[in-house]
């Protein structure tokens, strides 16, 4: 049985973190506080790099947000769109390929699919952070909610 930590978490903190694509930049979530801060990557303070090393049960590395997750998001938006005109710009977009532009320029005018993307956005970040959480024995209120009722 595994040990449940409960501390509190600011969630648009988390989320942020999360969902922030700056690679100079390493998050980290204090499992004790629920403080969640940032570390540029150039950071050349051994000392601090060796401290963080050796308490990386306290201070949890958030995973980035990066490429191949963004990829996966727009696969799985991209797979749904059902109007092809509309599909075969966005794919042109997203993989580069001429006549392309930026997507949030092209989804300005199909007001419905961008509020869809958003939606399919926010709920991917939050199963990822939700995971996370449950792996590193860290749970939301709700998580405890949702568990207690289903007793």
């Amino acid at each position: 049985m595994a040990f449940v930590h409960n501390v509190e978490i600011v969630w648009d903190e988390l989320i942020d973190a999360f969902s922030s694509g700056q690679g100079n930049r390493v998050y980290f979530l204090d499992n004790q506080t629920g403080e969640i801060f940032f570390v540029p990557t150039s950071l050349e303070d051994e000392e601090f790099w060796r401290q963080m090393e050796s308490n990386r049960e306290r201070f949890l590395e958030i995973p980035r947000f990066d490429y191949s997750v963004e990829r996966q998001i727009m696969n799985g938006f991209l797979g749904a769109i059902e109007d092809a005109g509309l599909k075969k710009l966005l794919d042109s977009s997203v993989n580069g390929r001429k006549p392309f532009g930026n997507l949030n320029d092209i989804l300005s005018f199909f007001p419905e699919e961008h509020a869809r993307l958003k939606e399919i956005k926010d709920e991917f970040l939050a199963s990822r952070v939700k995971q996370w959480l449950e792996v590193n024995n860290l749970f939301t209120l709700e998580t405890i909610a949702t568990s207690l009722s289903s007793i």
